[in-house]
């Protein structure tokens, strides 16, 4: 059972947090609360070799934090479904303090490790979970504004948390990941206080039969594979500015102060103007958003393959970015958007478990290219992003249109 505030049209910015519901706006705060404290994945590879751990050792266990990310997103998607969205996130929320803490007084490093791949994949349940419910509780004509500020408050908490995280650091470690258990109980008490239980049919209403495909109905959902397989390339590709394009600048005998610039010319565009843009973003027609979405990050390589210089620099930041501030509230709001009300969850999940994914494959595969092409690495990077653009025409479908592969839960005849 779904309920929605009152049905309006696209709003701006205020006039689109005004009418959020209080459960809305408790999961906005609790996301930047999140953020703001995420510290163990930044200081990670620092304090394990304070503690006397090889460097390949520290490596391998943020490589394993990473992987454990992908599985809770995973398990999270089901956890909404079969549990319910405040289920999942206090799971997630009220479980991940008690590992990060282990993680100070474990002293083997298989057991940390193990603790490392717990904290990554219980933090990463909330993820599915709070998506589902900005779903649930915003009209549809508002959720991919409600998106860009969910968005919005992840950016901001991840801007402020190094600098945080270093004060702390400057104290001492216990005082670092004290911290970060802090937040998350924080976060987890919102989500107790503010966050409705599963709804449960109204006195009269005739139940439902829910359908227990789980993830094989998501899969056999050929469209959204297609979209899932865009998300996978756009998000190998763009995660190239922080493996491929620091070593492209580097060879071309430029200072890593071009690097930092572009850099923080995309964290400043992002953060303040993603927001805005989706004013006009959110009405435009779905296949006017994956062009311009998935395919700005073609054109933004493309430009980088022409050559690294200042002016192409920037040039081509300016674009990708541009795809970042037109796309991404849209394409992360589109998962619950199309899905089935009883596989939301899982459509969610599904959806951030690829993005995970290739956020972690994607360094890898395209600095060992970069190794053996040089620039010719981001003229394929760009062919890359033009197919999932191309992959985001095929799979992305109006809402409200459910695929006929997936079964629609059945009233339960009355007895």
């Amino acid at each position: 059972m779904t309920e929605h505030a009152p049905e309006a049209g696209p709003l701006g910015v205020l006039a689109t947090f005004r009418q959020t519901p209080p459960a809305v706006k408790a999961i906005l705060a609790g996301v930047f609360v999140g953020r703001l404290a995420g510290f163990l994945v930044i200081f990670m590879v620092v304090f394990l070799t304070h503690r006397g751990f090889t460097t390949g050792q520290a490596g391998f266990a943020l490589g394993v934090y990473g992987a454990g990310a992908v599985v809770g997103s995973f398990v999270g998607g089901w956890a909404t479904d079969r549990l319910s969205a405040r289920s999942a996130t206090a799971i997630s929320m009220l479980g991940t303090p008690v590992l990060i803490i282990s993680i100070l007084y474990i002293k083997a490093f298989p057991l940390i490790v193990l603790a490392v791949f717990l904290v990554g994949a219980v933090g990463q349940l909330y993820r599915p979970a709070a998506q589902f419910l900005i779903t649930e509780l915003t009209p549809p004509s508002q959720l991919v504004m409600v998106t860009a500020m969910q968005r919005l408050a992840m950016n901001l908490g991840t801007t402020v948390t190094p600098l945080i995280g270093t004060a702390l650091l400057s104290v001492s470690y216990s005082l670092l990941f004290w911290a970060e258990a802090i937040a998350s109980v924080a976060y987890g008490l919102i989500a107790l206080k503010a966050l409705p239980p599963k709804m449960k049919p109204t006195p009269g209403e005739t139940p439902v039969v829910q359908p227990r495909a789980g993830y094989r109905a998501v899969m056999s959902d050929w469209r959204y594979l297609f979209f899932l397989a865009a998300v996978f390339f756009v998000a190998v590709v763009y995660a190239q500015y922080t493996a491929a394009l620091p070593l492209a600048i580097v060879s071309a005998g430029l200072s890593l102060w071009w690097y930092s610039a572009v850099v923080s010319l995309n964290a400043f565009i992002v953060a303040t103007c993603e927001v805005l843009a989706t004013k006009w973003v959110q009405t435009w027609p779905m296949r006017v958003t994956a062009l311009s979405g998935f395919g700005l990050v073609a054109v933004g390589y493309t430009v980088h393959a022409f050559g690294i210089t200042p002016a192409l620099l920037i040039l081509g930041t300016i674009l990708w970015t541009a795809s970042e501030i037109t796309g991404a509230p849209t394409t992360f709001a589109y998962p619950g958007m199309v899905a089935p009300v009883h596989l939301r969850g899982r459509y969610i999940g599904a959806m951030q478990t690829v993005f995970g994914l290739a956020t972690a494959v994607g360094p890898v595969a395209g600095i060992a290219l970069w190794a053996a092409v040089g620039n010719r690495m981001f003229a394929w990077a760009a062919a890359v992003a033009a197919l999932s653009t191309l992959c985001a025409l095929i799979g992305m479908r109006l809402p409200g249109s459910t695929p006929a592969t997936v079964k629609e839960p059945v009233a339960e005849p009355a007895s």
